[in-house]
């Protein structure tokens, strides 16, 4: 971590560009579960260039905006799950199964078929890339085993927690090979903790710290409660609080983050994580206008008066993947300068 108080990150994906993406068709569905090619377009045999270009253009507006300690942007994904998800062994890649998202549809899944293991690194590339074109610290993400037990159809298993538990020796696999390629933080998404908190209460914490077992670099695990643009698109409310939270504190990971501008939880429950350093969302990704740095300063303060400044880290509320390019920029922009009032109030 930076060694200034207060630091600056961000959740994971960065707007892709317009030239790369079929953005209406990205916002017109579910996240995809599995892949989801016809998003892109950029022919295939131009498509790795195009993604390297737009992750430069990701990496250039993260470092101008100030952010201390930056993401890729996931900018060569077609959501924040399915990459890695359907790049493991065990898994038919022909024929999809079908499983209920956590807003409640139906959605085409990866079907487990056989064991599933890590044959080969996932996202080494992609830490390299940002690695080489960046002296800032950087983070990179990628779904936890609980979430992808969640977007699974299991027709092998027949036990959940196994499944789950394969999962996160898969994805400890991965986290060892991207932590050697040059990570700095290395991020679990585990949104589905939050949307099934009866499950994650059984098994989810411990598949984590499996997942997360003999790792020496800095950890995270992000939750939160969607997309904000995926639920404006089916009129959906956020919950105004977690219902799996506390419970992260028995967790190996370092960091917690977690959202707050958008719901406005009650950020007295940041003191039920006495352990952890808590990366906060302060930026609403649900409203188009870009906050004032006084109204995220405001929302920082709240924070401190649960947590130390030296366990606060600053975020947006979630990935920024649906907004557009003015918006994102404009709200990191907020971001850092919000976070520059309240520290120079601090260190005055």
């Amino acid at each position: 971590m930076t060694n200034r108080i207060l630091p600056t990150t961000v959740v994971g994906s960065y707007v892709q560009p317009e030239w790369l993406i079929d953005r209406d068709n990205l916002k017109k569905r579910l996240p995809p579960r599995v892949r989801a090619k016809e998003i892109w377009r950029i022919p295939e045999e131009f498509l790795e260039e195009a993604q390297n270009d737009a992750t430069l253009l990701a990496i250039r507006n993260q470092e101008r905006a100030g952010i201390d300690i930056i993401s890729d942007g996931e900018i060569r994904r077609e959501s924040y799950s399915n990459r890695v998800a359907t790049a493991l062994d065990g898994i038919d890649t022909e024929n999809h199964g079908t499983a209920m998202d956590r807003t409640g549809h139906s959605n085409p899944v990866p079907r487990v078929s056989g064991k599933i293991s890590r044959g080969n690194p996932i996202e080494v590339g992609d830490v390299e890339f940002l690695r080489a074109n960046t002296d800032r610290r950087i983070k990179i993400t990628l779904p936890g085993p609980f979430t992808m037990a969640q977007q699974a159809q299991d027709d092998y298993y027949g036990d959940e927690e196994a499944l789950a538990s394969d999962y996160a020796d898969a994805v400890n696999q991965e986290i060892r090979d991207l932590f050697s390629a040059g990570a700095d933080v290395v991020q679990l998404d585990e949104p589905y903790m939050q949307a099934r908190p009866e499950k994650a209460d059984k098994y989810a914490v411990s598949v984590i710290n499996r997942a997360l077992d003999g790792i020496s670099g800095t950890t995270a695990v992000h939750m939160c409660f969607g997309y904000a643009a995926v639920h404006k698109e089916r009129g959906l409310e956020k919950p105004d609080a977690y219902s799996f939270l506390p419970q992260l504190n028995r967790s190996n990971a370092d960091q917690i983050s977690i959202e707050s501008a958008q719901p406005k939880i009650d950020l007295k429950i940041l003191s039920d994580l006495p352990d952890k350093t808590i990366i906060l969302g302060v930026i609403d990704n649900g409203d188009p206008a870009v906050e004032s740095a006084e109204t995220v300063a405001a929302r920082i303060r709240e924070a401190l008066r649960y947590v130390p400044p030296e366990r606060l880290i600053l975020s947006p509320d979630c990935g920024m993947k649906y907004m557009d390019r003015e918006t994102a920029f404009g709200k990191l922009r907020a971001l850092v300068e919000g976070a520059d009032i309240v520290r120079a109030g601090l260190e005055n």
